[in-house]
């Protein structure tokens, strides 16, 4: 009988969770329940996979890679697309003239980014940086009224970087740097292109970016706030290693005056394989290429884990054999014939052979600062302890820096592609070739820098002329610090020959 009983209790146990679990709506409930969770997990998968995403926006062609290819900037600097599209047109008071061009950005046809800003798909967003032709890639115009054409490697010398800072930095102290103004201003430049922003973009997405960038500019213009107590740089200039310094936490407001203003011209880059060995930079601090580049690439943003070494592997293989575009216009071969005997006599050692071969006794040596007598705010600049830090760089990486040192004057250089370099000395204080062959005293001490009209006869840009139309050029005025115009002179130098060998040098240097 208790057997009997415990059964029974049993059954009617069972039968109670039986008719429990029996009705539909606890079936329902179960299939909502794992079906939510099935949609949570697609839509987790989905952000996942979106927010996952890095992947740069390529091109075949190695110009056009070199143009817009990425270094891996965007990653960590990176500026959300739309958002940067939007920023002149809602600080468009903070710019010069109109747009980014007013500040020495170049646009070409059928590109909706300067010359020398990438684009990347990361964190859910396209983003877009500089890059290496940011600085690299210029254009010239033979007339007032003729199309500029645009010339890969030669130093970007209309590009003004510190005003490219300054208008960001402005921009997000701004009252209407904000998502309220900018997020609907970037939705409809997206739209124009055939994108929108979905719910996510539009109140999550892009407020946040908003948000994110406000910060991270204020943060970056208090850190680099010592810049606006420098004299401006202007076009074509940047005051490279006090810039570094603010990435190694030097205390750059208490630097001693003969660090300070130190800002140099953007050098060109062609033919890269012959210079290996050399002492590179314009005071020769390292002697291996690789390094120097990846060094620069500091100044498009990248950080040793973000480098991308595949897209600046195609631009190095690609700069080992570019050679600088042939003089376009005519060439007195009679006086440059003339010319040449001239420069063997008092150029080639220091320069090489020829614009190609670069060959001689000192190229790609220092000359020490007593003997070259150029401005040395530049060498002074780059000091034993910013050197030590930089052999930091890239530690546990196979590409750890170990070349950097400290000289003691600037590199003697090859002259490939001449014509393009000006203005001309390291700090960019003299504007053309001819007026480099005279003495500090008759050089110009005031000049206009910023132009891309060629002047055929000295061998330069034009820089006597201070606007043109809507555009404003840059007022160089060699008396104030970082920008002395001597040096180079004596009769070593050339300064000393008569007006008519000086002519036919010029003539001769055209043909480099």
């Amino acid at each position: 009988m208790r057997l009997n009983t415990n059964r029974s209790s049993d059954a009617r146990k069972h039968g109670w969770l039986d008719r429990l679990f029996r009705p539909r709506w606890i079936k329902a409930v179960a299939l909502v329940l794992g079906a939510a969770m099935l949609l949570l997990f697609v839509l987790g998968l989905g952000l996942w996979i979106r927010f996952s995403i890095d992947r740069p926006v390529e091109y075949a062609a190695i110009e056009e890679h070199f143009k817009y290819g990425s270094t891996g900037g965007e990653r960590v600097s990176g500026l959300p697309y739309w958002i940067f599209q939007a920023m002149p047109i809602i600080c468009a008071d903070h710019l010069p003239g109109r747009g980014l061009a007013s500040i020495g950005l170049l646009y070409e046809k059928g590109h909706d980014l300067p010359v020398g800003m990438s684009k990347r798909f990361d964190q859910g967003i396209p983003k877009t940086f500089l890059n290496c032709a940011v600085c690299h890639a210029s254009t010239v115009r033979d007339a007032p009224d003729a199309e500029p054409r645009l010339y890969l490697g030669m130093p970007a010398q209309q590009f003004d970087i510190m005003a490219f800072e300054r208008f960001f930095f402005a921009c997000a102290r701004d009252p209407r740097f904000a998502a309220g103004t900018i997020v609907p201003v970037a939705r409809k430049l997206a739209a124009a292109a055939g994108e929108d922003f979905g719910l996510l973009d539009r109140y999550l997405t892009y407020p946040v970016a908003v948000a994110l960038m406000r910060e991270q500019f204020l943060t970056l213009a208090g850190r680099f706030e010592f810049v606006a107590e420098e004299e401006e740089w202007g076009p074509g200039r940047v005051d490279t290693f006090n810039s570094a310094k603010v990435i190694f936490n030097f205390p750059v407001h208490d630097l001693p005056e003969q660090e300070r203003n130190a800002p140099a011209d953007f050098p060109s880059i062609w033919l890269q394989k012959p210079r290996e060995g050399m002492q590179l930079h314009w005071d020769g601090n390292n002697t291996k290429v690789e390094e120097r580049n990846k060094s620069a690439a500091f100044g498009t943003g990248t950080t040793p884990p973000t480098l991308d070494t595949v897209n600046i592997g195609r631009i190095e293989a690609w700069l080992a054999e570019l050679t600088p575009p042939k003089y376009p216009y005519e060439i007195d071969s009679t006086l440059a014939q003339r010319g040449g005997a001239v420069y063997r006599l008092y150029c080639a050692d220091c320069h090489g052979a020829n614009g190609r071969d670069f060959t001689g006794e000192y190229v790609g040596k220092v000359t020490p600062i007593a003997a070259i007598g150029t401005d040395r705010h530049r060498l002074d600049s780059y000091t034993y302890e910013l050197a030590v830090n930089q052999s930091t760089l890239y530690v546990g990486y196979p590409w750890r820096f170990t070349h950097f040192r400290k000289t003691f004057g600037y590199a003697n250089l090859p002259l490939d592609g001449l014509w393009l370099r000006g203005p001309y000395l390291h700090n960019g204080s003299v504007p053309n070739v001819r007026a480099l062959l005279e003495p500090a005293s008759a050089r110009p001490r005031q000049f206009w820098r910023g132009n891309d009209l060629y002047d055929r006869r000295n061998l330069g840009f034009v820089s006597h002329v201070a606007s043109e139309g809507t555009r404003r050029y840059f007022r160089y005025d060699t008396s104030r610090p970082g920008n002395s115009n001597v040096g180079h002179e004596g009769a070593r130098y050339g300064t000393e020959l008569p007006a008519a060998d000086k002519d036919a040098l010029v003539e001769y240097l055209k043909t480099f």
